[in-house]
């Protein structure tokens, strides 16, 4: 039999929350973003929940 484990939920909710609020925090008119430093480190924590996710369902369909 073939345990198959699906996706890692916890990083879809880290994804999904990071996302929304770099929506919210990057001004697309004059592309500037209300806190540098902060914003830097959530699409930081962004790529790497999203290669996360794309590398778990690699593994996962690959089996």
């Amino acid at each position: 039999m073939d345990n198959k484990k699906g996706m890692n939920w916890f990083f879809v909710f880290i994804a999904f929350t990071l996302g929304l609020t770099l929506i919210k925090h990057i001004d697309f008119k004059n592309l500037t973003l209300k806190e540098p430093v902060l914003d830097v480190l959530y699409i930081v924590v962004f790529i790497i929940s999203i290669y996360l996710i794309i590398k778990d369902l690699k593994k996962t369909t690959e089996k």
